[in-house]
């Protein structure tokens, strides 16, 4: 029987949740995920929990923040004066808003506070510093 080798493409059912229990994001409910391993398209500990899986195994696996998206970094915190922001936005803990980079694209924030003159925007991955927990099924192997 065949299992997933680096670089394989596959396709996979997952659901991933927070070590909670919550779910945050989940393939049932559409098209498996295909996926090109090797090519940094997916978090690192959910490429590594592929590799040696055979069509239609199943399995759970917890991913440290470590092997997904990192710490949480205090410098992708920043104050933004409520003077800035566009009149018809009235912030609220956990909003997201999307700015400017300096390079014309585009940033995605969440708001993590909101003060009389200033909000604070946080840029980093809305899971990062947290272990999450995948149930994955192996669908095919391309």
């Amino acid at each position: 029987m065949s299992k997933v080798k680096a670089n394989d493409t596959i396709e996979v059912h997952y659901t991933g949740k927070l070590t909670n229990g919550q779910v945050f994001d989940s393939s049932l409910e559409r098209e498996p995920l295909q996926v090109q391993l090797g090519q940094g398209q997916l978090i690192p500990g959910f490429e590594k929990a592929l590799v040696d899986m055979a069509v239609n195994e199943k399995k759970t696996v917890t991913i440290a923040k470590e092997d997904a998206y990192g710490e949480v970094h205090e410098q992708l915190f920043q104050k933004v004066p409520t003077a800035d922001l566009p009149e018809n936005i009235k912030p609220e803990v956990g909003m997201g808003l999307v700015g400017s980079r300096p390079d014309g694209g585009e940033q995605q924030f969440r708001v993590a506070e909101v003060n009389d003159d200033h909000i604070v925007v946080d840029a980093n991955h809305p899971l990062a510093g947290q272990d999450l927990v995948f149930d994955l099924e192996l669908i095919a192997i391309k």
